[in-house]
């Protein structure tokens, strides 16, 4: 018991000491500097990325089966939307983004495959698309439980 508590304690002191050196960053104009860019406001011509649906719930399936969901999207601004990467939170869901610009009002699709073998319960899959619109990354979700076979 009194292990635990020393390495609670440890580990309280390992966090305030990271917490410390972020805000000596901020002070000395590291992180200020990156932040500052994202608060610029976008070019009212930049492509926008519209999902139909940011998520979608597959229900329950048993494990070993694999769901596929096209995320329907438009690209509701002025500038071809050109999406250079999509990528899950880890290798057992598979998107596939379009590889050509997407014309303003123009409407596409990113196709995801989740595989669920080797997992188990509730699953929450977050897809996240890169691109040249604003704002520049947006997350769609793919959830659904997995039971067993």
């Amino acid at each position: 018991m009194k292990h635990l508590f020393v390495l609670g304690i440890a580990g309280l002191l390992l966090a305030s000491c990271h917490q410390g050196t972020a805000k000596q960053d901020v002070k000395a104009g590291s992180l200020a500097d990156t932040t500052s860019s994202a608060a610029k406001p976008a070019s009212p011509d930049a492509a926008i990325l519209s999902f139909e649906k940011e998520s979608y719930d597959f229900g329950k399936i048993k494990q070993g089966e694999k769901v596929h969901y096209d995320f329907k999207f438009k690209n509701t601004g002025k500038s071809p939307l050109i999406i250079s990467n999509a990528t899950a939170t880890c290798g057992c869901t598979i998107p596939e983004p379009p590889t050509e610009p997407i014309k303003p009002g123009q409407e596409s699709m990113i196709k995801v495959v989740f595989s669920s073998a080797g997992k188990m319960g509730i699953q929450d899959k977050v897809i996240t698309i890169t691109s040249n619109g604003n704002p520049n990354t947006s997350q769609v979700h793919l959830t659904g439980e997995v039971t067993q076979p």
